[in-house]
């Protein structure tokens, strides 16, 4: 009897240990200050209720890997350095592995993009931007990060199937300002994980809101094209493919249902047979729907005011898994109803985190 018990002490001890789900995260905290080195001084005083706010949402969600958009960037890694750290007092996890390329973010062109006749201006920057790095992108993850590919100097004219804008067929603002545009708002990175189960690869993005502009349709047209940049690299119509296991994720600033631009681009994303949609949800959405709602509120990540003041809650927000590779095990949005927790949300930032939980198969 003894023996038996023993072999199957012995046999269970053999099997393989369940991996444990990874949380990859998106949030877009609206860590953008109106100057360079100003996110760093706010870090480092500590009394920031909005980083404060923020640092409590990260921490109460705990991913392993976050993707951070909307967030000011410096040269030396600084300002990222000292959010890391900020994160990990608040209770977030470790993040020893960082990652912010350069930026399209008030990247200067040197060219008048948005027709206004200034070559200066946040708008005329590659990427909406005051100043260099106002307003990137940060990875940060408990596993090691390697840069595969970075799009973000991608030429808009060169995305197959790009529409630029034109009035009555003329470029605009100009040929010379369309030849020399290019595609990414922010950025759009291909970045190898190495989780204890394996690679997982990041396909991270922020693209820039289809508003203010103009009849052109400027913003509107980059948005559809930021987004479709995955779809045609999925093709390989942008070099190798990515293999899977991957995550598509991001801000795509666009909405399936509701709101400005051109939701179809977003629908055939969501749509595409290579991911899935784990519809993340919250009950704190679904209690803020707005009236004329066409979509389902509980998966809106992102609270504005309601027409006609803003455009209302929205879905911009996004973790998109591949099929082949990864299995959902669970996913949410950070925004509950109410009490403290619900404060800090809306205290932080307009957007609310989103989470996803994955097992590589």
């Amino acid at each position: 009897m003894r023996g038996a018990r023993l072999g199957a002490l012995l046999s269970t001890l053999a099997l393989p240990l369940a991996a444990e789900p990874i949380r990859i995260a998106s949030y877009d905290p609206e860590l953008s200050r109106d100057g360079p080195g100003l996110l760093l001084r706010d870090l480092q005083r500590g009394e920031d209720p909005q980083i404060a706010a923020m640092a409590r949402i990260v921490a109460h969600a705990a991913p392993d890997i976050l993707l951070l958009t909307g967030v000011d960037r410096d040269a030396q890694g600084a300002t990222l350095d000292a959010l890391a750290a900020r994160l990990q007092a608040a209770g977030a996890p470790d993040y020893p592995h960082r990652l912010a390329p350069p930026s399209n973010a008030g990247l200067a062109s040197g060219l008048d993009l948005d027709g206004d006749g200034r070559i200066d201006g946040a708008r005329d920057s590659h990427g909406y931007g005051r100043s260099t790095g106002d307003g990137a992108m940060a990875l940060l993850s408990r596993f090691p990060l390697r840069l595969e590919r970075d799009l973000t100097g991608l030429l808009w004219r060169d995305l197959p199937g790009a529409e630029q804008p034109a009035i009555e067929g003329t470029p605009f603002p100009s040929a010379e300002a369309q030849a020399a545009r290019r595609l990414s708002s922010a950025g759009h990175w291909v970045v190898r994980a190495e989780t204890p189960s394996g690679p997982l690869r990041l396909l991270a993005f922020a693209a820039t809101p289809p508003v203010f502009d103009g009849p052109e349709d400027l913003n509107g047209l980059r948005n559809r094209d930021e987004i479709r940049l995955w779809p045609r690299l999925m093709d390989g119509d942008l070099g190798p493919a990515p293999a899977p296991p991957f995550v598509i994720l991001g801000l795509a600033n666009l909405d399936p249902a509701d709101g400005e631009g051109r939701r179809e681009a977003m629908r055939a994303l969501l749509g595409d047979p290579r991911l899935a949609d784990p519809l993340p949800g919250s009950e704190g959405g679904r209690a803020a729907a707005d009236p004329a709602h066409a979509g389902d509120p509980s998966h809106d990540t992102a609270d504005w005011d309601a027409p006609p003041d803003g455009p209302g809650n929205l879905r911009v927000d996004y973790v998109l898994p591949s099929r082949d590779g990864l299995a959902v095990i669970d996913a949410g949005v950070v925004w509950p109803a109410t009490g403290p927790l619900a404060e800090a949300a809306a205290r932080a930032s307009a957007h609310r985190l989103v989470w996803v939980d994955l097992e590589l198969e």
